[in-house]
């Protein structure tokens, strides 16, 4: 339920190791569901909420109700109501695209909007009946990389070349990551989600599957920005002077690709390094050797992803060149 905070009262309790607490006293009126119009009073302290910001009057909250064996009600404050922030934020990211992109922004929009259709109405609903995994993830690549990849960068020559090149670079990045998986034993059940879908239905998911799958839908959006910049390079190129050959061309385009490959491994590293920042620190807090650390599942995993997923991206570009300097110079 949502509610609205229209009174707030803080104060501080000394515990009897004198730390100090502080609590804040809420009253929030229901805005939503069966109790609208209905104001509670809720309590909640910082050792209930660690971390938490601190609640103000007039903060939209979200509620929770559950009832006693005596039937009386209890209300618990389950989280702030984010809406506003992410819709401002999606409007700033649409106009953006559009005012900097132009048609081929609206275009991108609408292969980001095919995605996410794919995605919840294909993806996740196959998976939840527990098909294969890997099988439903081949399929939701093959059938998001065509209607994202035309209506994004246009029916030419070039995307039909990069939607070659992702193709093979995934098909070669899911053989290698199902290798690596079993190699090193992977479980794919170290996350709390993996715990919770266990609880829910004992038994039905294939956790190996589900983390490939995870590996290679995260690696698809990435491939979209190799491929499709190889191929735009070796058309450049051969626009320019059709007269170059087959090998120049190719040596060309690949001291680009090469560029590409440096700052894309830099970017995966980062991007891999901020999301398990929670996770490096306990390391740090609570220091083993680097060898065993390495062989805890939680971390093995998240290096089989960066790592299989990079050397996918590493590989599309020679792929992708090699695949457009033909279709380019041979095919012509």
């Amino acid at each position: 339920m949502k509610g609205r905070v229209i009174n707030v009262w803080n104060e501080k309790i000394i515990k009897e190791d004198n730390r100090v607490v502080n609590r804040e006293n809420l009253s929030i009126k229901i805005l939503s569901g069966s109790k609208t119009g209905k104001v509670i009073n809720l309590e909640v302290s910082e050792e209930l909420l660690p971390g938490h910001h601190s609640v103000k009057k007039g903060d939209m909250v979200l509620v929770s109700l559950t009832k006693k064996e005596d039937g009386s009600e209890v209300y618990y404050l389950v989280d702030f109501v984010r809406t506003g922030p992410l819709l401002f934020l999606l409007v700033v990211f649409v106009v953006l695209v559009l005012v900097i992109g132009g048609w081929q922004g609206l275009t991108s929009l609408l292969g980001l909007g095919i995605s996410f259709l794919v995605v919840v109405f294909f993806l996740i609903p196959q998976l939840s009946l527990g098909r294969s995994p890997i099988l439903i993830a081949t399929i939701t690549s093959f059938l998001i990389i065509p209607v994202t990849f035309y209506p994004s960068h246009g029916f030419n020559r070039k995307t039909t070349v990069a939607i070659g090149g992702t193709l093979v670079s995934l098909l070669f990045t899911i053989f290698l990551s199902s290798l690596m998986i079993d190699a090193a034993k992977l479980s794919g059940f170290v996350s709390e989600e993996a715990g919770f879908l266990q609880a829910i239905k004992p038994g039905k998911f294939n956790w190996p599957g589900l983390l490939l799958a995870g590996m290679i839908v995260g690696v698809l959006g990435v491939l979209d920005d190799v491929t499709v910049s190889q191929a735009a390079v070796v058309q450049q190129l051969w626009e320019t002077n059709p007269q170059l050959s087959f090998q120049e061309i190719f040596l060309r385009a690949m001291k680009i690709g090469k560029d590409h490959i440096a700052s894309m491994v830099n970017t995966l590293i980062l991007v891999y390094a901020g999301a398990a920042l929670p996770l490096l620190l306990l390391f740090y807090q609570n220091p083993h050797p680097l060898g065993e650390i390495i062989n805890y599942e939680i971390v093995a995993e998240e290096i089989v992803r960066m790592l299989t997923g990079s050397i996918g991206l590493i590989l599309a570009v020679p792929l992708t060149t090699l695949l457009a300097v033909h279709f380019f110079k041979k095919g012509n």
